[in-house]
């Protein structure tokens, strides 16, 4: 708050509700509260709380909305962003692996949250079976944004992932218009990278 990166009241309240200690490998929940990413299974991070409130703020979430996410992780994410979007909106989160998966799902159920599906799959293919989103979210990264995602989204819908090399990324927010994707460079980052066909 105090560098202004938390700028609403939602955004402020999810992570006040949302306690990222359930989302941490047991062995490492003193530091859940440090600003820093930490390792979970499967060689993935969880974000660093700084990193989430940026991609939180940027998707610009409004209460009811259909959310895509790529790459559940552990579920911290998706929780947050469900919790934004209240009991009338629905996160659908994709992870490929599934032990990490199953993970995200025994997290999720120590929440508030109950609007959040894991599934397990190529997240860069999408979930077409919920299609349209008014959001869609990478938590991973990839060259571009992939191709099925980008036609699973709303026309004026957002879509955010890191894009880049596996060494230099930026964190960019694309907007659908009718003659393509509208894109912001939000700064650097440095994630893991997609799995799947198009990582």
């Amino acid at each position: 708050m105090r560098e202004g990166i938390i700028q609403s009241s939602a955004v402020l309240e999810a992570f006040k509700s949302i306690d990222r200690a359930w989302f941490v490998p047991e062995g490492l929940r003193e530091e859940a509260y440090f600003d820093v990413p930490l390792l979970i299974p499967g060689g993935q991070t969880i974000s660093q709380p700084t990193t989430v409130a940026i991609m939180t703020e940027a998707l610009k979430l409004e209460y009811g909305m259909k959310i895509l996410e790529v790459g559940a992780g552990t579920g911290y994410q998706a929780a947050i962003i469900g919790k934004i979007i209240g009991p009338k909106g629905r996160v659908f989160t994709i992870e490929y692996d599934s032990e990490l998966a199953k993970l995200a799902r025994e997290n999720l159920s120590k929440t508030p949250v109950s609007n959040v599906e894991v599934m397990v799959g190529d997240g860069g293919l999408g979930y077409p079976q919920e299609a349209l989103y008014d959001r869609i979210i990478l938590t991973c990264a990839a060259a571009d944004f992939p191709p099925p995602l980008l036609g699973q989204l709303k026309p004026k819908g957002v879509i955010l992932a890191p894009l880049g090399s596996r060494f230099q990324q930026w964190l960019i927010r694309g907007t659908k218009t009718k003659s393509g994707i509208a894109r912001e460079n939000l700064g650097g980052f440095l994630f893991v990278p997609l799995r799947g066909r198009y990582g």
